[in-house]
């Protein structure tokens, strides 16, 4: 059962976060399987500020979006937060006391160039983020008409595909993220755009779904959930959201929630995956927990298929690839579970270059591919024998993942675009 975004994205495209079916799978073929500076780089273009949001892809256009620091804000005062019902601020809190030039871009994918930048936010922000992250991490996505935005309490955005210009401007209130920073990746589902704030200890937290059309609110959910920093999904007619203690299902039409099941507790970044009649939530700190959970359990079965404890990482998603799931730690050890029982088929197996991992994998013509903050990426081979096919190696820093769209993969590091190509 593939995941369903309902836009004109086609095989060829990358319209947002994790890909056409949002599961960071392709169905594409003939990628290169290696490069270097030198080698398979079609161009490299440098960019301005700063932004974890991965490359969206439709046509021979490419969108990201970046957050660049400005002036100083004097007297700056901070949102208070709590976490666990206590007051909280993380020690690694910043960003608040200047201000900040959130952007959208789009570059022409043949030569690199940048077609149009738009200013969506100039001046002060509301909360802080983590001194790793910044106010540019949530992927922006396109249906190849339109490109929607999402910047937590700065707002939401659709822009015009060609143009850049700002068709409309969403404003859902002051987004608390226990000064940690907005994370959720918009979707798009037929006629509404789905955005989720999960604030604090839960409170304030809804998700909610926009009118593509002119961004007015359709419907509005009320939620329980401590501050996530996961997208939703949505699997065969049902929106899905994964949180510490339940994993909730709902109408995308309605908002009004199915049923939820137990979640895999911790704090949630990584965004679920679903197949063969299931869903995989899971979590990597403080505890590393996996949750197989039936959407559609028959009489007489549990919701929850099986669960696993061990083998997941912070912040980059599990992948879900050939009736096998994979596992990354934070320091590259891969481990490959079969989806519908949960046994293990290998366990931390390590790629050659020990590194940090923050990049989500992605999969395409039988490959499973791993990128380190160090930016190299690792082609795996998929199935139940772990095997290093090769490496692509930029040199520089890559937290973003890799998107894969016509002939090539864009890899945002952190101070340039890359267009990854066979040949010259």
């Amino acid at each position: 059962m593939l995941l369903c975004f309902s836009v004109f994205a086609g095989a060829n495209d990358w319209p947002g976060w994790r890909g056409p079916d949002g599961n960071g799978i392709s169905t594409l073929k003939g990628l290169p399987a290696t490069w270097s500076k030198d080698q398979n780089v079609a161009w490299r273009t440098p960019l301005p500020g700063k932004g974890h949001s991965s490359p969206a892809v439709a046509g021979n256009r490419i969108f990201l979006t970046t957050d660049t620091e400005g002036e100083p804000v004097p007297g700056k005062v901070v949102p208070k937060h709590t976490a666990m019902g206590r007051p909280f601020r993380n020690p690694d809190s910043r960003g608040a006391d200047v201000k900040h030039t959130l952007k959208v871009h789009c570059f022409d994918a043949v030569n690199g160039k940048q077609l149009w930048e738009t200013v969506v936010h100039d001046g002060e922000v509301y909360d802080e983020v983590h001194s790793w992250s910044n106010y540019a991490s949530a992927t922006p996505f396109t249906d190849g008409k339109a490109v929607y935005a999402s910047f937590g309490a700065e707002g939401f955005f659709k822009l015009d595909f060609r143009t850049g210009k700002i068709l409309w401007k969403a404003d859902l209130g002051k987004i608390d993220t226990v000064g940690l920073g907005y994370g959720p990746s918009p979707v798009l589902h037929e006629d509404r755009v789905i955005v989720l704030a999960d604030q604090d200890s839960g409170e304030k937290s809804f998700i909610a779904a926009l009118s593509a059309a002119d961004g007015k609110v359709a419907w509005k959910t009320p939620r329980t959930m401590a501050n996530t920093w996961t997208t939703p999904v949505i699997v065969g007619g049902q929106l899905l959201v994964n949180a510490s203690d339940f994993v909730v299902s709902y109408d995308p039409r309605t908002g009004k929630e199915n049923w939820r099941a137990p979640g895999p507790g911790g704090f949630i970044v990584h965004t679920l995956v679903a197949g063969d009649g299931m869903v995989f939530a899971s979590a990597g700190y403080p505890v590393k927990k996996t949750v197989a959970i039936r959407l559609n359990p028959a009489a007489g079965e549990e919701r929850v298929a099986w669960s696993y404890a061990k083998g997941t990482s912070y912040i980059p998603s599990p992948l879900l690839y050939g009736g096998l799931l994979y596992l990354m730690s934070d320091s590259g050890m891969l481990t490959c579970l079969d989806a519908r029982t949960g046994e293990p088929r290998y366990e931390g197996r390590r790629v050659p270059k020990p590194g940090k991992f923050n990049s989500t994998m992605v999969a395409f013509d039988g490959k499973v591919l791993m990128t380190s903050e160090e930016g190299d990426t690792y082609f795996i081979k998929a199935g139940p024998e772990f095997e290093v096919l090769s490496t692509g190696s930029l040199s520089e820093p890559v937290v973003a993942s890799l998107a894969l769209a016509g002939d090539s993969i864009y890899i945002r590091s952190y101070h340039a675009l890359y267009r990854i190509r066979a040949g010259k």
